[in-house]
């Protein structure tokens, strides 16, 4: 898939779920459920046990209805390797131009993490081709106004502490996508195997990106 091809999947869907599975053994169910839902950007976290193969797998058995990508991604061999693997995008919690440099060699999108409006511009002009807000929490979208105003031609993603009640302040204060981890796909979900509650989650995050948008 192309690089562009990717991000404009991404943003029109306006969420990426940010998974931190127990094993990679879960990550087809979850995905399953996640594009009933609506959302098809998946974000392995290097986290999750066999993280590399467990993306592999995803690409093998959903192909095209999922953009798969790679998250927690702190040097460029892991970057690689994911890559290689099937991964569409990488996410990193901080920015480091090896892993920009090699993800955009292999021709693929890279998000790197920023807080500070230098660190979020630095990330910009070093070849990200979406900026990661983190941790979003303890700024809120006000923060991405004062961000984008006098630098309108960033595209940034808020991670950490997003969920309905947020989605639609984030969006409005220009956010292109954003990332959603426990409050999309959450630890006592995932321990019953709840894949319907998943879903029925999705689909209420997809709506409310829609809405917030349509206003």
């Amino acid at each position: 898939m192309k690089k562009e091809v990717a991000l404009q999947r991404l943003q029109e869907c306006g969420v990426v779920a940010v998974i931190r599975a127990q094993s990679d053994s879960q990550l087809g169910d979850i995905a399953k459920a996640l594009v009933e839902g609506g959302v098809i950007g998946i974000e392995v976290t290097m986290s999750t046990p066999k993280a590399i193969k467990g993306i592999e797998k995803l690409v093998d058995t959903m192909g095209d209805k999922i953009v798969v990508g790679v998250g927690t991604v702190l040097d460029p061999a892991t970057a690689a390797s994911a890559i290689h693997a099937g991964a569409e995008f990488v996410f990193s919690p901080v920015t480091d131009t090896r892993v920009i440099e090699v993800t955009k060699r292999l021709g693929k999108a890279v998000i790197p993490g920023a807080y500070t409006p230098t660190e979020i511009l630095n990330a910009w002009s070093a070849g990200a081709d979406v900026v990661k807000v983190f941790p979003a929490t303890t700024l809120g979208p006000g923060y991405f106004k004062d961000i984008l105003a006098p630098m309108p031609f960033l595209k940034l993603t808020p991670t950490g502490g997003v969920d309905l009640k947020t989605i639609p302040e984030w969006i409005k204060a220009g956010a292109v996508c954003v990332g959603a981890g426990s409050s999309l796909v959450g630890k006592d979900t995932l321990a019953k195997g709840d894949w319907a509650g998943i879903s029925a989650t999705a689909k209420q995050f997809v709506e409310a990106v829609k809405a917030a948008r349509a206003k």
